[in-house]
């Protein structure tokens, strides 16, 4: 099933299946459907059988599937991305520990955007980029999952961009500790949940073979495939779950496609053929089989004095 988060003409954000260009809706949200007895399976048959409304697609505003997400975890698990950051931000070899264990940041669940927002550049920043990513929302609650179970705690998968201040995270990174304000500022998810069975087909390795790409006013700019993940996302959520709990509607980011930002296209100082995301661009992320989202950029707040 492909499931959409969606405000309706009185103003509810409701939840619903998407299926021929319709959106069959329900009162309540994702969240609480993934909540619910039955989980999504239960609450589509409910959708398809009994909606509170029908509406074409074309006439709603889409939010982000989860717009509220508990919390959300940003792994770094494609090695091509990894390498070409390295290279641009002037360090040194790969660590060693990124082959032994997947690696995560948390991220701020409140700044959470739909898929066709606008995205302020964060405040002080002159080197804004997206990322290219995918994201599996977690369907049930576990702790301590083998890798085979968590795979079946995964609700669906979704596009997942991480819009990213260069420049302030390089600035804060030399502490060790992060990234924090370098990632604080947007997320964007949408514009679909998809369940993992119509994802099937295309599995491959660890992953699918579904590319990811993304485009600046309309350029394409490159990506990659998601079957190039060096961790699945069963050994990302196995991971997240030791030793805490895993909630229903937690995000999980898969981290940068390779080529999927600007830092990897022309390094940390940018360059003409690839420069910096600037107010009135308009940037596209689309995972095949998931969709696209879209975030037009525009001015930030300028930086709060500290003191």
């Amino acid at each position: 099933m492909r499931w959409v988060t969606y405000r309706a003409a009185d103003g509810a954000e409701r939840a619903g299946v998407l299926r021929e260009g319709r959106v069959h809706g329900l009162d309540g949200s994702l969240l609480a459907h993934l909540e619910s007895d039955g989980g999504l399976a239960a609450a589509g048959d409910r959708a398809l059988a009994a909606p509170v409304e029908v509406v074409d697609l074309a006439d709603v505003a889409l939010c982000a599937p989860v717009p509220r997400p508990p919390s959300v975890r940003d792994f770094l698990s494609f090695e091509e991305h990894l390498r070409n950051a390295v290279r641009a931000l002037g360090r040194e070899d790969v660590p060693p520990v990124w082959f032994e264990q997947p690696v995560f940041y948390f991220t701020n669940p409140a700044a959470i955007r739909g898929p066709d927002a606008e995205i302020p550049i964060s405040p002080g920043c002159a080197a804004f980029d997206y990322e290219v990513e995918v994201a599996a929302v977690v369907g049930r609650a576990g702790s301590d999952l083998t890798p085979e179970e968590a795979e079946s705690h995964i609700a669906g998968y979704t596009v997942f961009c991480d819009w990213s201040a260069r420049d302030v995270q390089a600035r804060e990174s030399t502490i060790g500790l992060g990234p924090a304000k370098g990632k604080d500022g947007a997320t964007s998810l949408g514009p679909v949940l998809v369940t993992p069975d119509e994802l099937q087909p295309h599995r491959s390795g660890k992953g699918y073979r579904l590319a990811m790409r993304a485009a600046v006013n309309g350029r394409d700019l490159g990506g990659g495939s998601w079957a190039d993940i060096h961790w699945s996302f069963g050994q990302m959520l196995a991971y997240a779950s030791r030793g805490t709990q895993l909630r229903p509607g937690d995000v999980i980011g898969s981290g940068t496609v390779g080529t999927g930002c600007l830092l990897e296209l022309s390094g940390l100082h940018g360059s003409q053929r690839y420069p910096w995301l600037r107010p009135g661009d308009v940037v596209t992320v689309e995972v095949e089989q998931l969709g696209a989202v879209t975030g037009r950029i525009v001015p930030g707040p300028d930086p709060v004095p500290l003191g």
